[in-house]
């Protein structure tokens, strides 16, 4: 199969959806890869390392389109959403219950759209948004610490305090993976940390893995309000796998924070938890509102684009390899885990979260692939 590898063009976005050594892996099952030029030049991959590996390069992003199968990393933007053809897979994030106008877009090109952020394995769990989450999660505290300096807004607390001074207080919502990293990261800075979930075998689990060093509290509104209003840094960690992120912080909530607190919300992909959070970019990350520094750059991983796309590749490459080497329909009807990444096929919503929070009738994904 032709497979096609664009340049990402998203602002600040330097991933690429295959590296190298996952070319040379294609090319030895017998594919052949065209990548796009300086497609991952800024992570260090070079156009001469990517020949060496067996792919062709392609001189536009229209060449690099033009192949049955595409794989990349962020969901199309403005200019390539006319490159996209019918009946061409599309393999990468999408997040579409956040842009309505893109699913509408996406569904009119008539593509199959494969989201790496709803494919499964047989526990349950999403192998292509893990790793992501592990960065996003440990980046958010990065973030947040930076964004708590005066120079950038913030109310000039160090997070790990120094002796005879507190350290700073971090509350998490949402102990899934990005939850866990965040609190991992506050921890070894020394900040005082509190990790709120609304499944207490889950909270269980991470107070022995943590050895009681954070505190754990069950998510409802109240321990929410109490928390976040007095917290330096607040980071959104919830999900709902391809549904919208629920609206834990409203505005009033929000307005209750201490001046010059942080919210960094990593949700914003999925719309984000906080009725003041809209999306930023690298360029601009943050902004202020009702008094709380805001991080809702929707691309977050990319900042550290080398260490992501490693990661991600690590675990997108068994699928690409499938779906190249079997085709999408065989694929797909294999393996169960990877059907639950279909989004659209043909102009149809195949994942049914998707469909309720767009509003389209959800069509099933074993209906549309016999």
């Amino acid at each position: 199969m032709l497979i096609g590898v664009p340049r990402e063009i998203k602002n600040h976005e330097y991933r690429v959806g295959i590296t190298p050594a996952g070319v040379r892996a294609l090319v030895d099952a017998g594919h052949e890869v065209r990548v796009e030029s300086r497609a991952g030049e800024r992570i260090g991959y070079s156009d001469a390392q990517y020949r060496s590996a067996g792919a062709r390069i392609a001189a536009s992003a229209a060449e690099a389109y033009a192949c049955p199968l595409i794989v990349k990393v962020k969901e199309p933007q403005e200019s390539e959403i006319p490159l996209l053809s019918e009946g061409q897979v599309l393999f990468t994030y999408l997040h579409l219950a956040a842009d309505p106008d893109l699913a509408r877009r996406l569904m009119e090109r008539k593509i199959v759209g494969i989201a790496y952020e709803t494919v499964t394995d047989p526990h349950g769990a999403l192998p292509l948004l893990t790793p992501m989450s592990e960065v996003a999660g440990r980046i958010a505290i990065q973030a947040g610490a930076a964004s708590l300096q005066l120079a950038n807004g913030g109310s000039g607390v160090l997070l790990g305090g120094v002796p005879g001074v507190c350290p700073g207080k971090v509350v998490v919502l949402g102990a899934g993976t990005v939850g866990t990293h965040a609190a991992r990261m506050a921890l070894g800075l020394g900040a005082d940390i509190t990790l709120l979930d609304i499944s207490l075998p889950r909270l269980r689990r991470l107070d022995e893995v943590f050895g009681g060093r954070i505190k754990t509290r069950y998510s409802e509104a109240h321990a929410i309000e109490e928390l976040v209003s007095e917290a330096d840094l607040v980071v959104g960690s919830v999900l709902l796998p391809g549904k919208r992120a629920p609206k834990l912080l409203g505005r009033n909530l929000i307005q209750r924070m201490r001046p010059g607190s942080v919210l960094v919300d990593v949700a914003i992909d999925q719309g984000g938890c906080a009725d003041t959070s809209r999306p930023t970019t690298h360029s601009s990350p943050t902004y202020i509102e009702e008094g709380v520094v805001h991080y809702c750059v929707t691309n977050m991983p990319a900042a550290c684009a080398r260490t992501s796309t490693q990661a991600l590749t690590n675990a997108t490459q068994p699928y690409v390899l499938q779906l190249a080497g079997k085709g999408y329909r065989v694929a797909l009807k294999a393996d169960p885990g990877l059907r639950n990444g279909l989004n659209l096929h043909l102009g149809h919503v195949t994942h049914a979260g998707l469909a309720a929070d767009l509003g389209y009738p959800a069509m099933a994904p074993e209906a549309v692939l016999d």
